[in-house]
């Protein structure tokens, strides 16, 4: 029974890093990562990263993301795809080519090199959809813009991380000619998930939403809105996507209904009481001091690049688009958090040996310092909006 020890201590702990976050003017994320690293095996090593904290920091993640969805304007969504195409093609391009050349630079191999710059183009945004509600920025455009690139630059990140798994790792090269029909089939089901969203849009959604509200069960609306979020992210989880992609779709899906206040009333406080905090803990917690020191002409170099190359990236493709200065500035901001997306495709490529046992720590903590730098850089550039 460990666990409920873990789960009261990360509750109460969160809940006054939270507290005291806010009170000197910072995000309550931060406050929450903090935790993660000072409980975790960092500092005090009293929580690990375990089959537990996995589990519920993956539905903190998913419930984050449900939520935001529920929060996204579709009219808003449609009116900003274009530049939130624009900012994740050049969210993905920059990162991959600048971060690529680091690479090589420390003599890193063709294969090797590509993979780091897929994994900082990675961009989780579930850390900056905290920021952007905290700050009332999430319905504006940048906010949609950011919530529409993110899903675009997951969706690309995941299906060029698949191509490199495929063909590089030394699993796909023992497959011999089983590779390009394994990809093959793995990229049709992911296009058939798509097809899929529309029908859950269309039909199934409101169909489902129609049932709860019928049925002699308490809570049973909240209860069909909460099994469309987990059934999406298991079924994108199984097509090879990320599970966010699925419980952001089924919440832009349940705000299409009469519904939307109701189930965003019930599922945040479920959220916010105990998975979501999990989630920014359990993102503390890969962080590790071991050979930092020795590792820091590697680290700091990569965290620069990592937080430019986002940030100019991202801006300049809204910029393109006529967006103002301060709008790419907030977007590029908004899109530097790389988070759990990044940390699980790092360890994807540690599997299919993309990345070395010597790099491996260093990636992480890089990936970490810019999961907490993110929320500053949001922030401040909001705040140079509004004195403008």
């Amino acid at each position: 029974m460990a666990y409920l020890g873990t789960l009261s201590l990360v509750l109460i702990t969160t809940a006054l890093a939270g507290h005291f976050s806010r009170r000197v003017g910072m995000p309550a994320v931060i406050g929450q990562l903090l935790v993660g690293i000072i409980l975790g095996p960092a500092v005090l090593g009293w929580v690990t990263e375990n089959d537990f904290v996995h589990t519920f920091s993956e539905i903190g993640v998913i419930l984050l993301m449900f939520m935001a969805g529920l929060e996204s304007d579709l009219g808003l969504l449609k009116k900003y795809l274009k530049p939130s195409l624009s900012v994740a093609v050049c969210g993905i391009v920059v990162p991959i080519g600048l971060v690529y050349l680091f690479g090589r630079l420390f003599s890193f191999n063709n294969e090797q090199s590509l993979f780091l710059g897929v994994t900082f183009a990675a961009t989780s945004v579930s850390i900056s959809v905290e920021v952007l509600k905290e700050l009332r920025k999430l319905d504006s455009k940048e906010g949609t813009t950011i919530l529409g690139a993110a899903v675009i630059d997951d969706i690309l990140a995941v299906l060029i991380l698949s191509v490199l798994v495929s063909i590089f790792s030394d699993v796909a090269q023992s497959s011999g000619g089983h590779v390009q029909s394994n990809l093959a089939l793995s990229l049709t089901f992911q296009a058939l998930y798509f097809v899929g969203i529309y029908v859950v849009f269309k039909w199934l959604t409101p169909l489902l939403m129609g049932l709860g509200e019928k049925m002699s069960v308490a809570s049973s609306v909240i209860l069909m809105s909460l099994v469309i979020c987990l059934g999406m992210a298991y079924l994108a989880e199984l097509v090879g996507l990320s599970g966010v992609v699925g419980s952001f779709f089924a919440g832009v899906a349940v705000s299409q209904t009469a519904y939307k206040k109701e189930v965003e009333e019930s599922v945040e406080p479920i959220g916010y009481a105990v998975f979501i905090p999990m989630f920014f803990v359990s993102i503390g917690l890969h962080m590790t001091f071991d050979g930092f020191l020795s590792d820091l002409i590697f680290i700091i170099p990569l965290t620069i690049l990592a937080l430019i190359t986002k940030w100019i990236g991202c801006g300049a493709g809204a910029k393109m688009l006529k967006m103002s200065w301060h709008s790419a500035d907030i977007i590029g901001a908004g899109m530097v958090s790389r988070g759990e997306m990044a940390l699980i495709i790092a360890q994807v490529g540690y599997s299919a040996k993309l990345l070395t046992s010597e790099y491996y720590s260093g990636v992480i903590i890089v990936i970490i310092l810019t999961t907490i730098i993110a929320p500053f850089m949001i922030k401040q550039a909001i705040m140079r909006q509004k004195k403008s």
